[in-house]
């Protein structure tokens, strides 16, 4: 009865003019009697979107007759989620449409189940929106949008209490505008903003993590405001008040909404990094513009897209010194670089100096070594196949890193087993730290139990450390070059997200904490906008280069990778106003002038079959 289509939609023996209905030509010609339609008078009809992420295709279903009879059909709605029965099995779906017109000569299944509420029906046209701005399937925006488990109705309406006031200055001010950024230092509090939020009725405020949402929610109702925290209190959300959450809350239900708030709006985890990429600042922005309500935006250090679209606010310079903690710039420019080694003589000190918390060291090198030189004869360890750096494991074998064969430290050219250690990671540190400190030293990387951390007063690992550690006395970013250098358009911005992130672990500059980072490059516009705890001197001149090499956001970008992404970059062609760059490691780089334009011709092209990936707004490219 049906076969797979080219895009991945299921194909019927039909014309696509009865798109949305379901043929069964062994079936019935009938299912019994239909309820009448109040708005029409014949049997009500509702078109519904199955959640199969392969079928982005929309169904027609009758509302059974029993549903009139039980209560169930006036809970029916725009939203509702049901089950249906779809190509010979049950499948789960929403509502998208009431009242269908019925096609004519087609026999329409009845719903099989309602299963409760689901996304309204604004929130379902900003699904349809952030489906084609991503070039993603509807389905999975709905799923993204749903409660996790069955709500039957909304709670009930929280209780009107007063909102407290706030001392902030800058608070008071943040919503003044429909469009504002403000540029909060990192050690302060963002709860202010949030009661000047719920001041103004039912508002959605969004934090990085789930963790963080969890905290700032305890904070709020400690004020006295009712708070409902996604995805949990997804019913209570419904009926109004305060609603907090993390990335999925930016297609949670609001009861009212009044006001829009994003608290870290330069955090990557607000981007999704499975296809489709989309970016829950980006999805606020549209909800709060759609209702024409205020939209905040805050963070330690805008981001480009931030301040090309918002007026940026920024407190008093006293106040954002105060925020940062001290900086130390540990220039290296006149160390020998092949015999200074990874630590300068100023981190002896740190390294055993007491202070209130422990010292947490950052470098982005996993394992023992990165480059190893042979010392006989200079040679790089290298693999034979790949030509790439081997790398030391923690057992002490060499290992490449594209194909993970592993072999004894011998050198091929001379045979000697004697290497000089070129670029350390962080096991090998660790070994050099504890004689270096004189005292014990814990690993963190990605890879480390999630469980607590055991107490020590030194820590070394990867950035993954920064989110591991609750406070430090001192943070020392042993290699801040390679962050500073990295072959990513976004680099500047992400090496100042690691100092933010870092200057929290420290808190304010009352605290006496200090942030010690080793360079080469101190004149750097990153390190010297945390030096002067102003990130304004990093936005400007990054700005100008990305607009000189046509960039985000002065551009829209979509990377495409997978094993079809060279059919599908022939079948897109060279259409007016639309770049294509590459291949490059596999990949290729479509660039538009705006993304309503990008997302226009990647919909346009038919999806040949088979693995491809299309990440729109990339952040590591």
């Amino acid at each position: 009865m049906t076969a797979l289509g080219k895009q991945g939609r299921l194909a019927f023996d039909q014309p696509r003019g009865d798109q949305g209905t379901l043929p069964v030509k062994d079936a019935p010609s009938t299912y019994g009697t239909p309820p009448t339609d109040p708005a029409g008078g014949g049997p009500r009809v509702v078109r519904v979107q199955p959640d199969v992420v392969a079928i982005d295709r929309e169904f027609d279903y009758l509302v059974p007759r029993a549903w009139s009879d039980d209560g169930r059909a006036d809970s029916l709605g725009v939203g509702s989620r049901v089950r249906i029965q779809l190509g010979g099995r049950r499948v789960g779906g929403w509502v998208v449409a009431d009242h269908v017109e019925p096609p004519v000569g087609v026999n329409l299944r009845p719903l099989a189940k309602l299963s409760g509420l689901g996304p309204e029906a604004e929130i379902i046209d900003l699904a349809r929106w952030a489906a084609h701005r991503w070039v993603g399937r509807l389905a999975g925006f709905l799923a993204t949008a749903s409660p996790p488990t069955v709500v039957a109705a909304p709670g009930p309406p929280p209780s009107a209490r007063p909102v407290p006031e706030v001392a902030q200055s800058w608070a008071a001010r943040a919503f003044t505008s429909d469009r504002t950024v403000l540029r909060l230092p990192p050690s302060v509090d963002p709860s202010p903003v949030a009661v000047e939020a719920a001041r103004l009725g039912d508002a959605l405020v969004l934090v990085p993590s789930t963790d963080r949402a969890r905290l700032l929610a305890v904070r709020l109702r400690r004020a006295g405001l009712p708070v409902a925290l996604l995805p949990r209190d997804w019913a209570a959300a419904a009926a109004g008040g305060l609603v907090v959450g993390s990335r999925g809350a930016a297609f949670g239900p609001v009861g009212d909404l009044a006001a829009v708030l994003v608290v870290d709006e330069h955090d990557e985890a607000y981007q999704e990094e499975r296809s489709p990429t989309w970016h829950a600042r980006d999805v606020v922005v549209e909800r709060a513009r759609r209702a024409g309500v205020p939209c905040l935006l805050t963070s330690p250090s805008p981001s480009l897209e931030a301040l090309a679209w918002g007026d940026l606010l920024v407190p008093s310079r006293a106040e954002e010194r105060a925020g940062w903690p001290v900086v130390d710039l540990v220039d290296r420019r006149s160390d020998d670089p092949t015999r200074a080694g990874l630590f300068s003589d100023a981190l002896v000190s740190v390294l055993r100096t007491d202070g209130d918390g422990p010292v947490v060291c950052v470098l982005n090198r996993r394992g023992r070594s990165r480059l190893l030189a042979c010392d006989g004869c200079g040679a790089l360890a290298r693999c034979e196949e790949h030509r790439v750096p081997l790398a030391q494991d923690g057992d002490g074998m060499l290992a490449c890193r594209i194909s993970g064969d592993r072999r004894p430290v011998v050198c091929h050219a001379c045979g000697s087993t004697r290497f000089r250690n070129l670029r350390a990671g962080v096991t090998r540190v660790r070994e050099e730290l504890e004689a270096l400190a004189g005292r014990p030293v814990i690993e963190v990387t990605g890879g480390t139990d999630p469980g607590k951390l055991p107490d020590a007063g030194v820590y070394v690992g990867t950035e993954a450390v920064l989110h591991r550690i609750e406070r430090a006395s001192r943070v020392v970013f042993l290699e801040f070059d390679q962050e500073l250098l990295a072959p990513r358009f976004r680099a500047a911005e992400q090496a100042m997200t690691l100092l933010v992130r870092a200057a929290r672990l420290l808190g304010p500059r009352s605290n006496g904490g200090r942030l010690v980072v080793q360079t080469r490059q101190s004149d750097h516009e990153v390190l010297q906008a945390a030096l002067h705890a102003d990130p304004g001197r990093l936005a400007g001149p990054e700005s100008e280069r990305r607009r000189l090499l046509a960039l985000p956001p002065h551009t829209a970008l979509a990377r495409v990778s997978g094993a079809v992404a060279g059919e599908f970059v022939d079948r897109l062609g060279r259409p007016d106003g639309i770049d294509v760059l590459g291949p490059r490691d596999g990949a290729w780089l479509v660039r538009a002038a705006d993304h309503d334009r990008l997302a226009d011709a990647l919909a346009e092209v038919e999806r040949p079959r088979g693995r491809l990936h299309l990440q729109v707004d990339p952040p590591r490219v």
